[in-house]
């Protein structure tokens, strides 16, 4: 008999701690609904309150309004594509470097990469023309080699490279980090040389890493705006266009402009969740 009380008196108290943990869950999920509604009104309201003739009139019938928005587009893809292939000749082989290699200022080093994402867009900008632009300290150079960034494509390239190297370094990083190095010391052992670990070794071990810090990446550079108003607003980008054509013509034709890089945008982030979860 008092086996059984015991038993009742667990069951109770078991229960008293279903109920808390169910008040609890309530209160989590209640908690993440409004940070998920909150995030979804702004996308959801920008088809809502998009106009269909507008879309028509500025992507499609009218001739100079649709060229400066395809243009744009155009520029801007191009841009953000150039700029993650040069993040990724460069960016791959440091990601390397700062997750195998220990030397003095290894620390130093990894802040300094983190800076762009601290930083102010404009600030961004700022600092690219002092480094890069005709007055700039490497000015000289950047011109004789073609690469002027002041109002050129190359500028959009440099301020869009600059915004977005943390990411794809910091991811490729933590791939390579969390790879077990006795893989690589094996091939060593074996009489493979550094390079031919690293090509077949290491980067197919890591290409998931490789791949989704590219797309955060190439994101992260088509998602730039500040920077490039200050160091390039001409050959026009999307995001450029965006503001201007706000400040000219008003909400409903910023909101058409606006529908593709939503679209872009929504496709882009499915693609890294299911590479994400191959």
């Amino acid at each position: 008999m008092e086996a059984f009380r015991k038993s009742l008196r667990g069951t109770s108290g078991l229960k008293g701690r279903m109920r808390r943990f169910e008040k609890f869950g309530v209160l989590v999920s209640g908690l993440a609904s409004i940070l998920i509604l909150f995030l979804l009104a702004p996308i959801a309201a920008i088809f809502l309150l998009a106009d269909p003739e507008v879309i028509q009139e500025s992507l499609f019938t009218n001739a100079m309004l649709a060229s400066e928005a395809w243009s744009a587009l155009l520029t801007t893809l191009k841009a953000s594509i150039t700029s993650t292939l040069v993040l990724l000749a460069l960016g791959v082989p440091l990601a390397y470097v700062l997750a195998r290699k220990e030397f003095r200022g290894k620390y130093f080093i990894e802040g300094l990469l983190d800076v762009p994402l601290m930083l102010p867009h404009a600030v961004a900008g700022i600092m690219i023309l002092t480094a890069y632009g005709r007055g700039g300290i490497f000015g000289p150079v950047t011109s004789r080699l073609g690469l002027a960034v002041d109002d050129s494509f190359w500028g959009i390239v440099a301020a869009m490279a600059f915004v977005s190297a943390p990411i794809l370094v910091d991811t490729v990083k933590v791939g390579i980090e969390s790879l077990d190095p006795m893989l690589e010391l094996v091939a060593r052992s074996l009489g493979a040389s550094q390079a031919k670990v690293f090509t077949s070794i290491t980067l197919p071990l890591v290409a998931r890493s490789v791949c989704v810090g590219s797309i955060l990446s190439w994101a992260r550079a088509m998602s730039e705006v500040g920077a490039i108003l200050i160091v390039a607003y001409y050959p026009k980008t999307v995001n450029v266009l965006v503001i201007e054509w706000f400040n000219s013509f008003g909400l409903s034709y910023a909101i058409a402009l606006s529908i593709p890089l939503v679209l872009l945008s929504l496709c882009l982030f499915v693609v890294v969740r299911w590479v994400l979860r191959k």
